[in-house]
């Protein structure tokens, strides 16, 4: 929404990201607001899903850059009211965890002074998102195996279990022992086909929980969704196909199918986990689809990003 607050910026703060990460980063933003001369000011979330309150009351007053200073969670919830808003910037300072959709715009996980320049220097681009059972997300969702991990981490959707890197390890490798692929359906324009699903990745961007590049052909302004589906996988060649995954090999083995799509639908028998660019939900039911050119976003074009 153009109009005279169009040129002012907010920059939403999740404090508690990066196990309080995010919070320690408000004097540098403030010390940035003055030095590169911009008129912004700083708001702190209270809640879930008050980042999507924030969000949309600044872009109702007209703020013509809103910024995102946390997570992948947090940045999602921003996205969500401003889909198809061409009139406002979105940006993104990262100060989560695993920082995946930070990636895509070729920036590091944690910003230095030659980002913050580059930051405000306000180069941007166009940016396809994705649309799966009315939510959005800017990197991606998935199914299987790694849903299921999410879900072993988690005593009730929103409530995460405490133990840390360790505890969350154990998940991986009890996930790794024990899981049981479940049959799905996929309908993909007029192709249909069924298989037991161990991993199905559906994405923007190529990067997963930190390092894993599960869709590393992904383009972020393609106007197409990049999949990765791989089937039932015995003990052994569990653990050797994710071990390709850090560096983006597995795609040519036998058990995947990667492909690129506008638009796909899903159905499973029973409700299974599923995550949305981190958070997870559960259903049996998936129409999944692609928001071309959905964001206005700052990026590095000197970095390493997902544009073409």
């Amino acid at each position: 929404m153009t109009g005279p607050n169009s040129g002012k910026w907010v920059f939403i703060v999740n404090p508690i990201a990066g196990n309080g990460f995010a919070s320690s980063l408000i004097p540098m933003i403030e010390e940035m607001i003055k030095k590169h001369s911009v008129d912004g000011e700083i708001a702190l979330t209270e809640r879930p899903g008050h980042a999507t309150d924030l969000s949309s009351k600044f872009y109702e007053k007209g703020y013509g850059h809103i910024i995102g200073v946390g997570g992948d969670g947090t940045v999602n919830e921003i996205a969500r009211p401003l889909a198809g808003k061409k009139d406002v910037t979105i940006g993104i300072v990262p100060a989560g965890t695993g920082n995946d959709f930070i990636q895509i715009l070729g920036f590091p996980g944690r910003f230095t002074e030659k980002e913050w320049d580059i930051f405000f220097s306000r180069k941007t681009i166009g940016m396809d998102a994705g649309h799966v059972n009315n939510m959005i997300f800017l990197n991606g969702m998935g199914l299987g195996f790694d849903a299921e991990v999410a879900a072993e981490n988690y005593t009730e959707p929103g409530k995460v279990k405490k133990g840390g890197a360790h505890k969350y390890i154990w998940h991986i490798v009890k996930t790794l022992l024990f899981f049981r692929e479940k049959r799905m359906e996929v309908v993909n324009g007029d192709s249909k086909s069924e298989f037991d699903c161990f991993i199905n990745t559906i994405s923007i961007g190529r990067r997963f929980a930190g390092g894993f590049y599960l869709t590393p052909k992904a383009v972020a302004n393609d106007g197409l969704l990049d999949v990765c589906s791989i089937t039932k996988l015995n003990l052994l060649r569990r653990f050797r196909l994710l071990l390709m995954v850090p560096k983006g090999n597995h795609i040519s083995e036998k058990e995947v199918n990667y492909y690129q799509t506008p638009g796909l639908r899903i159905t499973f028998p029973v409700d299974v986990p599923y995550h949305v660019d981190g958070e997870l939900f559960f259903s049996r039911e998936f129409e999944v689809k692609v928001i071309p050119d959905a964001f206005n976003v700052i990026y590095n074009p000197d970095g390493n990003h997902f544009f073409k």
